[in-house]
């Protein structure tokens, strides 16, 4: 039987991790077997770089904070090597971010599930959102989106000024 003192440290964990669920928009859980140093190295560096917060865990304990996180459906998930990413603001980077692995690793490293604003979601719905452009793109799309009929409109009043002009020289 573990001692008090470790049964309070492992409860202090669980729920800060619950916290950090809580507090996330986005978390992707990744089984992260079958990827080498030199590929854990460089992702936790791009994650790291894009304000994605990623560690292991094991899955009795984060099974435990998602359940006081109010997170349900992730149970069915928590086995083998477990990974998790949380993302606090942005929920396309981190399974925009893990996908480029899963890719590149030739499905060895596997995304197992994830979670946006505490609602499951599943392994083909974080790929789904992997791929959708990153904000700045779609903002840019949808300024274009805006400013085209401004753009035409001007276009065309300069149209109709030239040829005013031309028929009045």
């Amino acid at each position: 039987m573990p001692s008090q003192k470790i049964l309070e440290s492992k409860q202090q964990y669980v729920n800060e991790l619950a916290d950090k669920l809580k507090n996330s928009a986005c978390g992707v859980i990744v089984d992260y077997k079958g990827i080498n140093v030199a590929d854990d190295t460089a992702l936790r560096k791009s994650l790291r770089e894009a304000g994605v917060e990623y560690f292991v865990v094991k899955n009795t304990l984060l099974k435990r904070a998602a359940e006081a996180a109010g997170i349900e459906g992730l149970d069915a998930h928590l086995e083998g090597t477990t990974a998790i990413a949380l993302s606090k603001e942005d929920i396309i980077v981190a399974p925009k971010l893990l996908y480029k692995q899963v890719e590149a690793s030739k499905d060895t490293f596997s995304i197992k599930v994830g979670f946006i604003d505490g609602k499951t979601i599943t392994a083909e719905e974080v790929i789904e959102y992997a791929k959708l452009p990153d904000k700045d793109t779609l903002v840019a799309k949808f300024l274009y989106v805006l400013q085209a009929p401004i753009q035409k409109l001007a276009i065309a009043a300069s149209e109709i000024a030239k040829k005013n002009e031309e028929s009045a020289a």
